[in-house]
């Protein structure tokens, strides 16, 4: 079987409810995934937005995620270290998961969760990290890549 990331939340390219976005509760969706690499010594998250005008905007970090892993519960605590992971800092400048957040009227926008099953336990970062740090660490490590990708458009205003 292939390495899987998934979530009761919405299906791999549909749309992400607005419940995990800046129009809803803007928490962090469940998540869930399966058959990583021979290997894994730990997983890094990054939910990152490749539509954004300015280029690629990055959501969230979670980093050094224990291996026998294999959920992440709705609504992750915002915090630098939350249980035995870590969180980088996002492009909003602010610890853990911000939601899908597009411009009105920009259109849908695909925000991909990405798993990456990492050859070491620990990722040799700075205090505080950003996301696009934690995201070339753990590509240096990556054994493998899941990714799952949410659809979302901001209403118009009314």
């Amino acid at each position: 079987m292939p390495f899987r990331i998934d979530s009761p939340a919405f299906d791999n390219g549909g749309p992400i409810p607005p419940r995990y976005t800046c129009e809803g509760e803007d928490i962090s969706p469940a998540l869930e995934w399966r058959d990583a690499p021979e290997g894994t010594k730990s997983f890094a998250l990054i939910c990152d937005d490749p539509d954004a005008p300015g280029g690629t905007w990055r959501h969230w970090a979670l980093y050094d995620i224990p291996p026998a892993t294999v959920r992440l519960e709705p609504a992750f605590p915002v915090e630098i270290e939350a249980g035995p992971a870590k969180q980088g800092i996002n492009d909003f400048g602010e610890i853990g998961y911000r939601g899908p957040c597009p411009p009105r009227g920009h259109g849908v926008h695909h925000y991909r969760f990405r798993l990456l099953a990492l050859d070491t336990e620990r990722l040799s970062l700075p205090a505080r990290p950003k996301c696009a740090e934690v995201a070339a660490a753990a590509e240096a490590h990556a054994l493998g890549e899941a990714v799952l990708t949410g659809g979302y458009s901001r209403r118009r205003p009314a």
